[in-house]
Order: structure tokens, then sequence, then C-alpha cells
């Protein structure tokens, strides 16, 4: 059986997106669209946001096989790529209204940053946090399913499920951190 639906549907989401390219230290070197730096292991900017809802659960939730990073895989952050010419700040604010759906959201709490590489990707990587009371409604075309998971939940399902490289990277940074007293 073929796949019936329009081109636009199966084809990865925001692969002309331009991003800031930046160097080892963080420095805008040159822009590029998203796919570009994708497939030529350019050294972009990602923001992280770790949810919480009123009674302290995280937000989990499982990208779409759309995706044009780790399509189908679960993520304990919202977030994504900062745009060319955007800050941290203003990415990380916008992502997690878009992709919990909701308004007027509290600006989320930068908490550290890190350099996330891997023989196939670069970013460097702003995480925050921030507490969301508000109902969500989670971007049908970014994620297929979500939940607010107790902290110890998701720690079981570390094991079980396929998370994205760079959200367990960024999570594993900064449980290892509050363990520290950094954060």
């Amino acid at each position: 059986m073929s796949d019936q639906r329009p081109v636009s549907e199966q084809e990865p989401l925001n692969a002309d997106e331009i991003l800031d390219v930046v160097d080892e230290h963080d420095r805008v070197v040159g822009q590029a669209p998203r796919a570009v730096t994708y497939a030529r292991r350019l050294r972009t900017r990602c923001a992280f946001v770790l949810v919480r809802d009123a009674e302290d659960r995280i937000f989990v939730h499982r990208r779409t096989p759309r995706k044009l990073v780790f399509p189908a895989h679960y993520d304990m952050f919202v977030g994504g790529v900062v745009g060319a010419g955007e800050s941290y700040d203003e990415a990380a604010l916008r992502e997690a209204e878009e992709e919990l759906g909701v308004s007027g959201l509290a600006r989320p709490e930068p908490l550290f940053r890190f350099l996330y590489e891997t023989p196939e990707h670069t970013w460097w990587s702003a995480v925050y946090e921030v507490r969301c009371t508000l109902p969500v409604a989670p971007q049908e075309a970014e994620i297929d399913w979500h939940a607010f998971l107790p902290e110890e939940e998701l720690a079981r399902r570390l094991e079980e499920w396929p998370w994205t490289p760079d959200g367990l990277a960024a999570y594993r940074e900064l449980t290892a951190r509050r363990a520290a007293g950094e954060v």
C-alpha cells in the first residue's frame, strides 16, 4: 500500500529555516538553512526547556516521525533551534509556548549552557526550566504523544524508551549539576 498523504506531510519539518552558525565560543560566524547545518555538521544553537506542572511532574513527549532530527524519539524537554538573530531566551519562550500550545507562559529560567557534540551533530545548548499550570494542547505536527510524569517514572523510562540523544545529554547534565548543588 502506498502512502497517499500530500508530499508536504511526508517531508521533514522546517528544513529551510535559517539558523545562525556559531564557533566553538558560541559566536555567530554565518547563517545557513537548517538542513544545510545538519548535512554539513555546522554548529548552531538550541534551547531546552524542562516543563513542570503544578504537581512538579515533568512534561514528556514523543516527537512525530516527520521531525528532521531524532524523529519518533521521546524527549523530556520542549524547545528547539534558535533562529537567526534570535536570543536563547526568546527561543526558549517561543518554542515552549509553540510546543505546549499555550500563550502567556512565564519566561523560562535559564539554568546553564553546554556544548552538545557527536560525530553527526553539534550545537550550543541553553537549558531552562519553567512551571506550566496552563492546560496544554501540544502541536500535533511536532508531538504525537505527551504526559506529565513524576520524576521517578521518568527515571525508570530512561532505559526503556528511545530518547533524543541531545535531550538525554541535557537531562543527565542537569541531574549531575543538581546533585553537585550547581543549579
